[in-house]
Formats: C-alpha cells, structure tokens, sequence
C-alpha cells in the first residue's frame, strides 16, 4: 500500500528524518513507535503532504505521490488523525461527519438555487451515512452533542469516524490513545480491529501504549533519531536490545528486566 523510499525531512540543522525506508502492507495494521523526538509524527507528515520532503519518494498503490498537498492525498484514499483532535466544536458530532464527503452539490451556489432536490437528496444519504458510523462507534448518546463538549476520548473516536465517511484506502492515526482512559481506549482499539477485518482498512499508527500497540499491531517500526532501527512483531522489538537501549539509554547486559514501560517507553 504505502512504500517510502530513502526519506528525509530537515529543519535547518536538524534532521527530523533521515533516510527512511519502509513499506506497510495492504491489509495490515502497522505500529510505528519510538522515543519522543524519534521522527514518527515529522514522517506521518511528510507522506501526508504536510511536509515536502528534502529527498526521498513515497509511493501509494505504486503511484509516486511525494510532494502532493493533503487534500490531493485525500481524494486519493490517504487520511490521517492528529495527537490533538481538530474537530469543529461549534458543530453537533453529526454535522462533523456530514462535513466530510468532498465535493458535495450543496456547496455549489448555483445547486442550492436550482436543484434543491438533488441537494437535499444527497444530503440525506450523506447522513444516513454518519447515522450508521455514529452506530458502528457506539457514540449514538452524543450525536448532536456539540463536538467541542466532547472528552478526550469522544473526540479521538470523532476523529475516526471521519476517516469512515470516504472511501480510505489507508489511515494514519497519531497516538489515537493519548490522553483517552482506559474503557474508551478499549472501545477505539475495538472499532481500529473492526475496520480493518471487516471492511478491509489499513492503519499506520503512532502509539506509546505498547499494551494497545501489541494488541492491535503486527508489525511493528521502531524509529530513534530521525531513522528506522528495527521492524518486527511486538514480541521481537519488545526484546530487542537497541530497541531498549534507545528507549532507557542502556543495553540488556546492565538491565535486570527485558521490557520496557509505556508512556514513551515500552511495557
């Protein structure tokens, strides 16, 4: 689905991002996890054209998509979600996704005058659609609750139905858990896991939470300073001994456990 061919992204003298390459599978639910600082949200953003990269290409379905604006990226099939959720808090959860779908007839001046039937049909199945997504997120209780009274964790699954209201070929989600307590973490990793088997989503996910990583995500990328240092299952990073020294600063040989803690570290 997604192939990144030798990526880098600088900031002046630093260099966010240096030399990436990687590939998340069609199908899959990829975690990308690393110390803070490590690239991971600089790289979400250079493949989602927020960034232009300094070199390097990204690839989507084998068309070169490097250097293309988000709302190209969009079209195409390409959505992310950010650490900080960017709803429209004067509009009810509803109208945020009815907000989605690009393109819509009533956006056209000349089709709110002339074929206000048509309007008003799309409309209607337009939310039909954020109805059966309101449902699919369980979140029926606060659908015309305005978006901006919503907690943390109801803003985050806001954030996910919209990625349902297209036709997603791939989805970027920057730390879905940060800030969400526990049962509503459990309830977004549900409908991530629901998504991808039921309706064939892939996920690139950016999480501390290595409980939430392990049970969602295989495989899983290790970034730490700008690079890509291992790849593998849970499991495998979970034990790899770079991997821990790049989290704690030191090697297995000087450690009495094998794991690390979340919360920017490894559990």
């Amino acid at each position: 689905m997604i192939v990144v061919e030798n990526l880098s992204r600088h900031f002046g003298g630093i260099r966010a991002v240096e030399n990436v390459s990687l590939s998340i599978v069609s199908g899959s639910i990829t975690g990308l996890i690393g110390p803070n600082g490590a690239g991971k949200t600089t790289l979400f953003n250079v493949i989602a054209g927020l960034h232009r990269p300094n070199s390097g290409r990204v690839f989507l379905d084998g068309e070169d998509i490097t250097g293309l604006a988000p709302h190209e990226l969009f079209a195409r099939g390409m959505l992310r979600t950010f650490q900080i959720a960017h709803e429209f808090y004067t509009l009810t959860v509803r109208e945020n996704l009815m907000l989605v779908p690009g393109s819509q007839s009533g956006e056209r001046l000349i089709d709110a005058w002339f074929r206000p039937g048509q309007v008003r049909d799309e409309e209607a199945r337009i939310r039909a659609k954020a109805d059966e997504v309101i449902e699919f997120l369980q979140i029926s209780q606060v659908a015309d609750e305005l978006a901006g009274n919503l907690s943390g964790g109801q803003k985050k699954l806001l954030e996910l139905g919209r990625t349902m209201m297209v036709d997603a070929k791939i989805v970027f989600l920057d730390e879905v858990g940060a800030g969400v307590n526990r049962t509503l973490l459990n309830t977004i990793g549900d409908a991530i896991l629901r998504l991808n088997r039921e309706r064939g989503y892939t996920f690139c996910m950016i999480e501390h939470d290595m409980d939430f990583i392990s049970r969602l995500c295989n495989p899983v990328i290790v970034m730490a300073e700008g690079a890509v240092l291992a790849t593998g299952t849970p499991d495998e990073v979970r034990t790899n001994e770079e991997v821990i020294e790049a989290y704690l600063g030191t090697g297995l040989k000087n450690r009495s456990y094998p794991n690390v803690r979340s919360s920017g570290t490894m559990s």
